[in-house]
């Protein structure tokens, strides 16, 4: 993306989309078999001990982006191919 300069966001904007759910909430909601379908295209661990990371524990990048679209003008939109944790 490239910043518009907006001054009244001190020419910032979002680094990442965030979470909607807790570590805790996201292990107790998830299941191994979840992880493994939603990151069916990402190179990662698929285990217990990182379910908290399960995509579905973030926000929708595409509705933070849009919700910034003042103060970033989107270039290009990259595809996660891989996730290192642990």
């Amino acid at each position: 993306m490239r910043g518009l300069g907006n001054e009244e966001s001190f020419s910032s904007c979002s680094h990442g989309a965030g979470r909607t759910m807790s570590r805790t909430k996201a292990k107790s909601t998830f299941t191994v078999a979840d992880q493994i379908r939603a990151t069916a295209h990402v190179e990662c661990r698929k285990d217990e001990a990182v379910i908290d990371e399960i995509p579905m524990a973030y926000k929708d990048i595409d509705k933070v982006m849009h919700a910034q679209r003042e103060l970033v003008e989107v270039l290009h939109t990259l595809r996660q191919v891989v996730c290192v944790k642990g």
